[in-house]
This record gives C-alpha cells, sequence and structure tokens, in this order.
C-alpha cells in the first residue's frame, strides 16, 4: 500500500512537471511569423451592424470606393490594440487610406470608451460580436489588419500590433 502510495505520488509529480514545461514552451514561443496565406485572395463578403449607429451594412457597399482600405480588427480589452492605436491615428490623416474597425468580441459600451479616450481613426467601425466575421476572414487573435485594394483584393496581411516597420510597408504600398 505504501509502495503504490510512492507510485501516485511520482506519477503525479511527473504529470505536473510535464505540464508546466508544456505551459512554459508555449508562453516562450514566438508568435510574429505567421503565413500569410490571405494575400492576394478577394475580401470575404460579409454584413455587420455599425457600432455607433447600429445599421446594418454590407461589405460590399462600404469597400467599393477607389481606394486603398485598411481593415483593422481590435477589441478594448486588447492590450496590443492600444498599442498600435496611435499608428492608426497617424494613418488616418492620410486622404489616399480608408480605415474601417471591426470591434471583436467586445462589450459595446467600452469599444465607445475606447475611441472616445483615444480617438477614433476609423471612418466606420463594424461590430463582431460573436467573432464569426474574424474567424471567416481568417484571424484567430488581434489586432489583425488587412491592407485592401480597389478591388477588394488582399494586398496585405500584419498579425499583432501595427509598429514603425508596419507603418513603413503600407506607407509604400500607397505608392
Amino acid at each position: 500500500n505504501k509502495m503504490r502510495k510512492k507510485k501516485i505520488s511520482i506519477s503525479v509529480i511527473i504529470f505536473v512537471v510535464f505540464c508546466f514545461f508544456v505551459l512554459f514552451k508555449a508562453l516562450n514561443k514566438s508568435n510574429t511569423y505567421v503565413p500569410d496565406i490571405i494575400s492576394g485572395k478577394k475580401l470575404l463578403s460579409f454584413s455587420a451592424k455599425k457600432l455607433l449607429n447600429n445599421e446594418q451594412i454590407n461589405s460590399d457597399v462600404l469597400f467599393n470606393e477607389n481606394k486603398i482600405y485598411l481593415l483593422n480588427i481590435w477589441a478594448s480589452w486588447c492590450a496590443p490594440c492600444r498599442d498600435e492605436h496611435n499608428i492608426l491615428m497617424q494613418l488616418s490623416e492620410n486622404p489616399s487610406i480608408e480605415i474601417i474597425g471591426l470591434n471583436y468580441r467586445d462589450k459595446l459600451i467600452n469599444a465607445k470608451k475606447f475611441i472616445n479616450k483615444l480617438g477614433n481613426p476609423y471612418s466606420e467601425i463594424l461590430i463582431d460580436k460573436d467573432g464569426t466575421i474574424s474567424i471567416a476572414l481568417g484571424a484567430y487573435g488581434i489586432p489583425v489588419t488587412y491592407i485592401i485594394d480597389k478591388n477588394q483584393i488582399i494586398l496585405k496581411q500584419f498579425v499583432g500590433a501595427l509598429n514603425d516597420q508596419s507603418l513603413k510597408e503600407i506607407k509604400s504600398l500607397l505608392k
């Protein structure tokens, strides 16, 4: 009986060590490289409500001008979204780009507070309450930003917060 308890104790210790090892590996794994398999594809057509007036709109109506669009998936609870917000504000000053926000699984009151506090870089903000639109677009975490041309073709996908390097890349796509 004593031997059996000892075996169970050792098994539990091994299991706990294994779990910590797996968790430690997962936390240290860099997620900066993501294969960009969505570039060159047409933007998925979707319908969503607008954050500010609750009006339903279709993406084909929204992405129909002869412009470059930046579709940014964000949420008020997302720390990297807060980090990239200043870059979005800078980009919003450029008249040759239209920034559309897709608010992901957020409380609408918090999303509005976020925009009121930090500024609104978006020409339109759409609601993705349950995350299905974002997932259909290929986003599995946020923030994600897509650069979309006038034909609704995705030129580039940025996974994670936009930074100075992505800002340079976006500006080069506008030329």
